[in-house]
């Protein structure tokens, strides 16, 4: 890594989170690959005072996905910012102070066992066999980082994936995952509908993300354990956020999860 090695930008990362303060641009170099990428984000996650509860997953742009032969990247997820909606309640979508903030509805994984160590990579059917609940959610997208979501996927993968928690709704039929078209979900910002889409928008829907984790995990060095999870991919996008705003993921039939988003950090 040129310029600060990756422990370096890591520290700085994880000291901005820590504090509460933004940060105006990107701790050193970018990084220009994976390799660099996810090696500051395993050198952020040992300083991280916390276990990881699960991952998200994005998606790549599509000119990084050709160059790199893969079209997502994951995130850890830690279990102090993981949430779950009683019903009826909104809840809390902590956004740092200087820094980006997005909203993203998601369709959330749950292992049942832990993940089995294997050469091959998963497939979708494997990947199911490993499912143990489906629930609605919500990822907090988020970092201390204000230009975060100007940068490549490469910068959001140094910082956790860009990732500040996860908000868990109602669990779903696992039945759900054979037809990702009715797996619909409508967003709104502040009463003002953005988008409405389908899990079935998701390349190969949410198995396909699925699967990528695990692989991914495991090449990372974290096999997903029972009990962790695997936040599949916005359905309706990535939108971004600022404080005092009221945000909605409709998903029909499976319930819905409304949120405020308020200030962490330095005001």
């Amino acid at each position: 890594m040129p310029d600060m090695p990756a422990a370096g930008i890591a520290a700085r990362f994880v000291a901005a989170r820590q504090n509460g303060h933004g940060l105006a641009s990107f701790p050193g170099l970018l990084p220009s690959n994976l390799d660099d990428a996810y090696a500051i984000q395993r050198a952020a996650i040992a300083l991280w005072p916390d276990a990881i509860a699960g991952w998200k997953v994005r998606r790549l742009s599509p000119a990084l996905a050709a160059r790199f032969g893969l079209d997502r990247f994951v995130g850890p997820v830690f279990a102090a910012s993981v949430a779950r909606l009683d019903k009826g309640k909104e809840a809390d979508f902590p956004v740092f102070v200087g820094g980006s903030a997005a909203f993203e509805a998601e369709y959330v994984m749950v292992a049942h066992a832990d993940q089995p160590l294997q050469d091959a990579g998963f497939d979708t059917g494997r990947a199911r066999r490993l499912i143990g609940t489906v629930r609605i959610g919500v990822e907090v997208a988020g970092s201390p980082l204000a230009a975060m979501p100007d940068l490549d996927s490469l910068a959001s993968i140094a910082d956790f994936g860009n990732n500040n928690g996860q908000i868990f709704g109602p669990d779903i039929p696992l039945a759900a995952l054979d037809d990702p078209r009715a797996m619909t979900c409508s967003t709104s910002i502040d009463g003002i509908p953005v988008r409405s889409a389908s899990a079935a928008d998701l390349p190969g829907g949410p198995l396909a993300a699925f699967a990528f984790a695990l692989d991914q995990c495991a090449r990372l060095g974290f096999p997903l354990t029972a009990g962790q999870f695997v936040s599949t991919g916005a359905v309706t996008g990535m939108h971004r956020v600022r404080v005092g705003q009221r945000c909605t993921a409709d998903f029909g039939a499976f319930g819905r999860i409304a949120c405020l988003t308020v200030p962490i950090g330095r005001t």
